[in-house]
């Protein structure tokens, strides 16, 4: 008999398997962080912004570091930042840092729906905003409030799109947090993840096909990396040589898979830009000096037409996803305070202590001082409305910015749902 004919048996071959990846550690368990790898400060090289993309390939598995244990800024990624731009990072870093524990409050107050924390990654949005031009424009996801506090959006409108009030400028058409604001350069936030990876793509192969100055940045988590949108922006950044600069966000989880899922016990995420030779850094993402080395030196080679660049920010999330779940449920407790690479805010702070140029007494100012900012923010926003009191009130402006001219049957709806109003 033919080995092909399916009656014969083939015990002697081994039988098939998949391989499900499961997180090293579960509740109940003590963090253990002891496998990663972390290379010492200063250790990586920095290649020339118009290099040849292979040339960076050796970063895709190292990690780009420049605060040593001393808070002192060490080798050749060292962006040697004005004081004066430091303190200012650390203040933005505070005040998402508020910011955030407020809203979070507020949430569970009943004032708003929804909330997401980016405790434990605040310099990578802050950090990011410090080194790019005022004028460049990012497709965020939810974890990059830091962006526009940075560039100076009131924190008063921030919080009337969380309560969905009067204040709103997207009057309520968006999920809380999911913010948009051109002039800030801050793209609509999109909840169908990997979506904001072809937007910047696209958005960056206009502005060269116009011949603009302006670059594009692209924001996703590890998770979005296993979306078929990630493969095609990737595609097209690397066949025109897309002005962009794409960033993957590795804060270990998505909302309750590890990172593994998404193929991190493969390679790093920053290993996917080789097969498209697409240059790429791996980045401590806690540490707020090496991310602006890392955007400065992508935004170059950008605006250079030297090529797009991928960074995965290497990160934890320190909190839940959201205020919908509760990470006690799949991970150990507290294990974001044993996360090796430390809290950004603190890193900072300490560097700047270190420079001369900060001191304990002059942080409990400025902390004090952002507090009090935040509060009178949100006091502003609370007079307009919490999100439970909104839905009675103009209920016809849900029908405004849809059409340019509105359809006869569309028009009827609306001239029911204002009757209706009326009548209660």
């Amino acid at each position: 008999m033919s080995d092909k004919d399916p009656k014969v048996t083939r015990a002697n071959r081994p039988v098939l398997a998949l391989h499900v990846p499961e997180p090293h550690l579960r509740p109940g368990d003590a963090p253990d962080f002891s496998a990663i790898v972390i290379p010492a400060a200063g250790s990586a090289p920095r290649p020339r912004t118009d290099a040849p993309a292979a040339d960076t390939h050796s970063l895709a598995t190292n990690l780009v570091r420049v605060l040593g244990d001393d808070h002192r800024a060490v080798g050749p990624w060292d962006p040697k930042i004005d004081p004066e731009i430091l303190r200012k990072m650390l203040r933005d870093m505070v005040t998402v840092r508020i910011f955030d524990d407020r809203m979070y409050r507020a949430q569970r107050q009943g004032k708003t729906s929804f909330y997401m924390k980016c405790s434990g990654e605040e310099a990578i949005a802050i950090a990011t905003a410090a080194a790019m031009d005022r004028a460049d424009m990012h497709f965020p996801t939810y974890r990059q409030q830091g962006l526009l506090i940075a560039r100076g959006y009131p924190l008063t409108t921030m919080m009337c799109q969380i309560y969905s009030n009067g204040g709103d400028p997207l009057k309520g058409r968006q999920l809380p947090i999911m913010y948009s604001d051109k002039a800030h350069g801050f793209f609509s936030i999109s909840g169908n993840l990997g979506t904001q990876f072809p937007q910047a793509v696209g958005w960056a192969m206009a502005a060269a096909i116009k011949g603009d100055h302006r670059i594009a940045m692209g924001w996703i988590g590890d998770g979005a990396t296993a979306e078929g949108d990630f493969h095609s922006a990737m595609t097209f950044a690397a066949v025109y040589n897309v002005p962009v600069i794409l960033a993957v966000v590795n804060n270990q989880w998505a909302i309750s898979s590890f990172s593994g899922i998404a193929g991190a016990e493969r390679a790093t995420f920053a290993q996917r830009a080789v097969g498209y030779g697409i240059a790429s850094l791996r980045v401590d993402g806690n540490d707020a000096l090496a991310v602006y080395a890392a955007v400065q030196w992508a935004s170059e080679r950008a605006r250079a037409n030297a090529g797009p660049t991928m960074i995965e920010f290497f990160t934890y999330r320190a909190e839940g996803h959201s205020t919908s779940d509760d990470p006690s449920g799949y991970r150990p407790v507290n294990e974001g305070k044993a996360w090796p690479l430390g809290d950004p805010l603190e890193r900072l702070k300490a560097h700047l202590i270190a420079l001369g140029q900060w001191d304990e007494e002059r942080h409990s100012t400025l902390v004090a001082h952002c507090d009090a900012e935040v509060r009178a923010a949100q006091k502003e926003a609370e007079k307009l409305g919490i999100l439970p009191q909104q839905g009675k009130d103009n209920i016809a402006s849900m029908f405004d910015d849809v059409y340019a001219d509105i359809p006869w049957h569309i028009a009827e709806q609306r001239d029911a749902a204002l009757a209706e109003a009326k009548d209660r």
